[in-house]
């Protein structure tokens, strides 16, 4: 075996036992010397790969986003249905994505809601592309819709982002776990209908 393929896999073993320990525990109660004994490695080892315990989180964040954000690219893309139609497939997508891979759902919950205080920056830097994305999908729905004409697109897409903040607040005093999180996303969905449909109830013969 080449030495950059043992690299390579010897890393991996050291991703699987540190993202099973920080979705199980959370960066704050999750311990090196845990992600250690499950697969056998010593902690020279894994420090010889991350350097501290931040970075060995912070690559498990950025592999959840990577892959979540790809997935989204992939199995997502406006179309001519109504925007509600639209917003429940891409919350759709989103779950299913952590019902395939569910090892990611309480470090991207972590992440989101309540990160550890040191690592906000870094967490926000590797969340860009998919915050750059969400927002992309925001402006493509909102494209075809007339919107009232003291209200630009980007006033729309930063009213979202300050209910997500609020929603975001909400569960990080509750306490949110794996289970939980689906109700956050159903929240953040809703958030987004009433932004855009108000709570009025509308005629069966009103586009949508």
């Amino acid at each position: 075996m080449k030495r950059e393929e043992k690299n390579q896999q010897t890393r991996r073993r050291i991703m699987d036992s540190a993202l099973t320990e920080f979705a199980n525990q959370g960066y704050g109660a999750s311990s090196v010397n845990t992600i250690c004994g499950v697969q056998g490695i010593s902690k020279g080892i894994i420090y010889h790969y991350f350097k501290t315990k931040d970075n060995l989180y912070l690559a498990c964040i950025e592999e959840c986003f990577q892959l979540l954000t790809q997935y989204l690219k992939s199995s997502f893309s406006v179309d001519e249905h109504p925007i509600e139609k639209q917003l429940e497939k891409y919350f759709s997508i989103r779950m299913t994505f952590f019902q395939e891979h569910p090892i990611y759902q309480p470090i991207f919950c972590e992440a989101v809601v309540s990160p550890p205080a040191h690592l906000k920056a870094e967490i926000q830097a590797i969340k860009q592309d998919f915050d750059s994305l969400n927002i992309k999908i925001l402006e493509d729905l909102l494209l075809p819709l007339s919107l009232r004409p003291e209200i630009s697109k980007s006033e729309v897409v930063d009213a979202f982002r300050q209910l997500q903040d609020f929603i975001n607040i909400k569960y990080q005093i509750a306490g949110i776990s794996e289970k939980e999180y689906e109700r956050r996303d159903e929240s953040c969905r809703k958030a987004l209908n009433i932004l855009l449909y108000g709570v009025l109830a509308r005629k069966e013969n009103e586009n949508v």
